[in-house]
């Protein structure tokens, strides 16, 4: 009969363990050879983050952040009345080898959703010999909140931001500023002896 509390034990370990809240994985991450958050640019990185800075630019994203070799944006939207979200892009450009004229430029775009909410306010009443009381006052305060923050992995959105970032390089990979110019005609004459 000594396996009885040993039996009773395990049964009571067992339902402890029952009775601890499930973890959920997180989602298998995958790290396979794809595409949908690189796109490869005929154009040094400096040419292709500047032409990345455009692109947003020309979306209403707000420039956060802008150097040769990376760039942060952010865009606001309203979907619904108590609904707010908010769209991060970071895009970073790195050369495909040293002294090349060709980049690499790698996009990751999160979005985060809040929401509206309410929370009503109360007020503590001193009284003498009763001590202090807490009364509802009904008023509340509202405030937006954090409920949702997700990487966008739709191919389809990706594809449309590296096409339009291809629409602010010449067809040789400079921007058109970029490009040599002719000097001016005082700038060619020798300086005067």
């Amino acid at each position: 009969m000594r396996t009885r509390p040993y039996a009773l034990a395990l049964i009571c370990l067992q339902l402890v363990a029952c009775s601890l809240p499930v973890r959920q994985a997180p989602p298998a991450e995958e790290f396979a050879a794809t595409d949908v958050h690189a796109h490869g640019f005929a154009g040094s990185d400096k040419a292709t983050c500047e032409a990345a800075r455009r692109a947003l630019l020309s979306q209403g994203y707000v420039i956060h952040e802008a150097s040769a070799s990376l760039v942060r944006g952010r865009k606001n939207f309203q979907p619904e009345r108590e609904q707010h979200m908010q769209i991060e892009f970071h895009v970073v450009c790195a050369p495909n080898s040293p002294g090349s004229n060709s980049a690499t430029a790698f996009a990751n775009a999160v979005r985060d959703t809040y929401t509206l909410r309410k929370s009503s306010t109360s007020a503590s009443l001193g009284v003498g010999a009763l001590g202090s009381l807490s009364l509802p006052l009904g008023l509340s305060d509202e405030a937006m909140v954090k409920i949702g923050s997700e990487t966008i992995d739709a191919r389809r959105f990706y594809e449309q931001f590296f096409a339009l970032m291809e629409r602010y390089f010449d067809g040789t990979g400079h921007l058109p500023e970029d490009s040599p110019a002719e000097a001016p005609e005082a700038a060619r004459q020798s300086p005067p002896q």
